[in-house]
């Protein structure tokens, strides 16, 4: 009774009204289905409430002296309906915030941004740790909530006429500790790039009412995709009644004699009764933190991970602002067509993280393809710079090539890498480690995420060239660090070659081993 009373007091409010109302359970089918599509938009939300500040730093920090495009490619007036009355219209609409509309603005919201994205990394390596001893239902909902809230709360400034940088940034670096939740979902990474274009779309689609709710209409969108999480996220088969599958047997007797045993010297129960055990969101081991670097790969994915971050988050916060700021076919944008066009970055990027991991697992080969890709990123940000301001078409296309190239061994690595480090063979079947793997790996990353726009916002004072060189140095970096993984497998993969060739040549002559048995 008390374990059937332990297994009720963690299944998800939303599942357990449901099985009220239609008199029967779901399927074990139905429930990956539910948590596939909650998992969706749960880290969807995540990235698209990082969004807003991107779309509105050419509305806090305007440059006056442009001219209004008045046709923006390719879809017309759903990019740009009502602002196209000149420029007249453009420079009183937008007229600046201070404090970031003043000397330095620009600066201020890089230091913005890397206030975020520090928390963000700081809060991931104790997030991992959490995310692998707690309720994952619970942890995730008060993260979200509480990013949704601090989020809104950066918005509130419009609303409150506040002009203290202090409070901007504070509003920031905590719903960067509260987003430090969202690595739980690292393994459903690969749908970074439809939160960043969810994002965009909304922050912009509400510019015109005041900047404000280009961050309180995120915020929204995130809490309440916590409260969906909270009341239909089964975290784990056990939490509705289903068995683990994934755990072996023995591995659960072992985890149940070891808490048995910890109970009994503890005088919870007393020897020779039994105690309810369940490997579901209540009793769980943990990893730690040195014993997860350790594991071989998962320093050099990091700092792997650390420079392609660099790269990827610099054009998540300032292409936008980049987009409006430089001139394309001889116009300048709008903010607001600046903002969703950006979106398309994340459509290439959405095709190079599925062709990153089917590459990765055709080929068997993680570091190759994210090396790989890497390298090819540095030629296509050149291309970009070069000839992506002699019209707005090509602008897209090389605009979603580097998308494809920048995004796809940030996704990679970030997902099947993790969930490939998570569960090695060292931790002896526990993939418990998988949270705490994804916290150092993609922790790490989130240092240089924060590193790349913060020097963006000091560096494109000297030029957007000088810009793109130091990601394209980054791009190199990110690649020459997975040097010894990329050897350790093309050595793999060759000796594999040669043992199927040996094996081939050796299956030629095995026909004759029975007969010289059978003369024996």
């Amino acid at each position: 009774m008390a374990n059937n009373l332990d297994t009720a007091r963690n299944i998800p409010p939303g599942v357990w009204l449901i099985r009220k109302i239609r008199g029967k359970d779901w399927s074990l089918k139905t429930y990956r289905y539910m948590v596939l599509l909650i998992t969706f938009i749960a880290y969807t939300s995540y990235h698209a409430s990082r969004k807003p500040s991107s779309i509105v730093k050419s509305v806090l920090d305007p440059e006056p002296d442009k001219t209004l495009n008045v046709h923006p490619w390719p879809i017309g007036s759903v990019f740009l309906k009502d602002e196209i009355l000149g420029k007249n219209k453009y420079k009183s609409e937008y007229i600046g915030w201070e404090p970031f509309n003043g000397k330095g603005g620009t600066k201020k919201l890089g230091l913005i941004d890397v206030a975020f994205v520090a928390c963000y990394s700081l809060g991931m390596y104790g997030a991992g740790h959490l995310g692998d001893t707690l309720d994952l239902r619970l942890f995730l909902t008060s993260g979200m909530i509480g990013s949704g809230i601090f989020v809104g709360l950066f918005g509130m400034g419009y609303f409150w006429n506040i002009h203290v940088f202090g409070f901007y940034l504070v509003m920031q670096m905590v719903a960067g500790l509260f987003q430090a939740t969202g690595l739980i979902m690292g393994i459903w990474n690969a749908h970074t790039s439809v939160g960043n274009i969810t994002g965009s779309l909304l922050a912009a689609s509400v510019l015109d009412y005041g900047w404000g709710w280009s961050f309180i209409a995120p915020g929204m969108f995130i809490a309440l995709a916590g409260v969906l999480v909270f009341l239909f996220l089964a975290a784990y088969p056990e939490d509705v009644g289903f068995p683990c599958s994934n755990v072996p047997a023995a591995r659960v007797e072992a985890v149940a004699r070891d808490v048995e045993a910890q109970a009994q010297s503890e005088g919870i129960v007393e020897k020779g009764k039994n105690a309810p055990i369940r490997e579901g969101s209540g009793v769980r081991r943990s990893v730690g933190l040195l014993e997860a670097c350790m594991i071989p790969g998962v320093l050099p994915f990091a700092f792997c991970l650390f420079f392609a971050k660099l790269v990827a988050y610099t054009f998540l916060y300032w292409l936008p602002f980049y987009l409006s700021q430089t001139e394309i076919g001889g116009e300048y944008m709008s903010v607001k067509s600046a903002g969703n066009l950006s979106t398309l970055f994340d459509v290439g990027g959405i095709v190079g993280g599925i062709l990153a991991g089917h590459i990765s697992d055709k080929l068997r080969a993680r570091a190759i393809t994210a090396a790989s890709f890497m390298y090819a990123a540095i030629p296509s940000m050149l291309l970009y710079r070069i000839y992506g301001s002699f019209s707005q078409t090509m602008n897209i296309v090389l605009m979603m090539i580097a998308g494809l190239f920048i995004n796809g061994p940030y996704a990679l690595i970030t997902t099947a890498v993790s969930a490939d480090l998570g569960t090695h063979s060292s931790l002896r079947g526990d993939s418990r480690a998988l949270a705490t793997v994804t916290a150092i790996i993609d922790g790490t990353g989130s240092i240089g995420a924060a590193l790349g726009p913060l020097l963006t916002g000091f560096l494109s004072t000297k030029g957007w060239n000088t810009v793109f060189v130091m990601l394209m140095l980054g791009a190199l970096i990110a690649g020459l660090l997975l040097s010894c993984q990329v050897v350790a497998e093309i050595n793999d993969k060759t000796s594999k070659l040669m043992r199927s060739t040996s094996g081939l040549q050796s299956s030629e002559v095995s026909p004759s081993q029975p007969l010289l048995s059978e003369q024996r």
